[in-house]
């Protein structure tokens, strides 16, 4: 323990004393919260802006008379596009994201076929791929409901027939979902980036303890020591495992003072993130921490160079960033499995944790003994790889 700690000790010195890495860990570490939030309250805070605005964009305001008013009866401006090329314009216009009011376009005989109880098409123009006009069609769409219901009712009670004919049963919705349940939704992201925080927290210097080492020239004098090469390798992985860990913690702490640039007021009332939450994060990428650091110095030790060790990790990175990809396509809950996938099981608990629900052992377990189980594997293929290079 004596000698593993001494390697220990050593490494950290050595990652510590490299500080244009240091600096390229750290800074994006501290920065990732509040850009992340500043980025995702900025969109809310937009959408919000729009939809308090209250404007409904309208091509031929003149056919629909009787649609105006009720639009203008509900508070909303309505904005006229006199001509057709003034339509044109705007939805190129909204096709290129440059604007994001949905368009409302009313034929010329929408008045004539309401007076004979028909049904008029009325146009709702709005562009998918943009994400802002989308949301305010949702609007738009709510009001020509409200104002179909109207004209049915109006018509019944001219026929003397009870409007409640329109709606034979009442519907009461209840939503079971907590406040932090309901920001969960927009901040699902978080995960994932704690745990690319560990990946390229640990990736470095994993690399660099391994194939650097034996680029230099140092690891066969170190090697050769008497220290038993399982000290020295659980030194190197001990140190390892900490840059990881430290870059993570750092990248959820950089959450907590984050919360103060938010500029959507309910996304701040929802978002909850304190230091309970933080240490539960840091907690949670222990295992994580352990077996990627094992795993990235184990592909690495074969390495001749750095560089060479840099492109055989490109696997592990491709692999963990899009663990957390799962979860999104599998829109019908979590699998029990996803516990048992390093990564997958980080990502999976984590989410739990902003939901605001309390962790079980038995979802924890399985992330700890895969992870400590990887390590334990990788480690003892790093010291084997090692007796190897010294008996050559």
């Amino acid at each position: 323990m004596k000698q593993a700690l001494i390697v220990f000790a050593k490494e950290l010195s050595d990652a510590l004393r490299d500080r244009r890495t240091l600096l390229r860990l750290l800074i994006p570490a501290l920065l990732m919260g509040p850009l992340l939030l500043m980025a995702l309250s900025s969109l809310i805070a937009s959408l919000e802006t729009q939809a308090e605005k209250r404007t409904v964009v309208v091509y031929g305001t003149q056919n629909g008379p009787s649609l105006v008013n009720f639009i203008q009866r509900q508070t909303y401006t309505v904005i006229t596009l006199g001509n057709a090329k003034m339509r044109e314009d705007y939805e190129a216009a909204l096709r290129r994201g440059k604007i994001f009011a949905p368009l409302l376009v009313i034929p010329a005989d929408f008045e004539k076929k309401l007076l004979h109880g028909e049904s008029p098409v009325v146009e709702l123009v709005t562009d998918s791929a943009n994400q802002r006009a989308s949301a305010g069609a949702g609007a738009l769409r709510g009001l020509l409901r409200g104002f179909s219901q109207e004209r049915a009712t109006l018509s019944l009670a001219l026929r003397g027939v009870s409007t409640e004919l329109l709606e034979p049963i009442d519907v009461s919705e209840r939503d079971l979902a907590n406040a932090q349940a309901r920001a969960s939704r927009l901040t699902a992201m978080i995960p994932m980036f704690i745990i690319m925080a560990v990946l390229y927290g640990a990736l470095t210097a994993a690399l660099d303890s391994t194939a650097g080492e034996r680029e230099r020239g140092s690891l066969e004098p170190l090697l050769m020591n008497p220290a038993p090469h399982g000290a020295i390798v659980a030194g190197k992985w001990g140190a390892v495992a900490l840059l990881g860990m430290a870059v993570a913690l750092l990248s959820s702490l950089s959450f907590v003072p984050a919360q103060w640039l938010l500029r959507s007021d309910s996304l701040q009332a929802m978002f909850q993130f304190g230091p309970g939450e933080v240490l539960a994060f840091w907690l949670l990428q222990i295992p994580l921490a352990a077996g990627l650091s094992a795993l990235l110095m184990a592909l690495a030790i074969r390495s001749k160079t750095f560089k060479e060790a840099q492109a055989g990790s490109t696997l592990v990175v491709t692999a963990v960033s899009l663990m957390p990809m799962v979860s999104l396509l599998n829109p019908g809950g979590d699998a029990p499995w996803y516990l048992w996938v390093p990564g997958l099981a980080q990502n999976t608990l984590m989410l739990a944790v902003l939901k605001g629900e309390a962790l079980r052992w038995s979802q924890v377990l399985p992330g700890v003994v895969v992870g400590f189980a990887l390590a334990a594997v990788a480690l003892m293929y790093v010291a084997r790889s090692m007796r190897a290079a010294v008996a050559r």
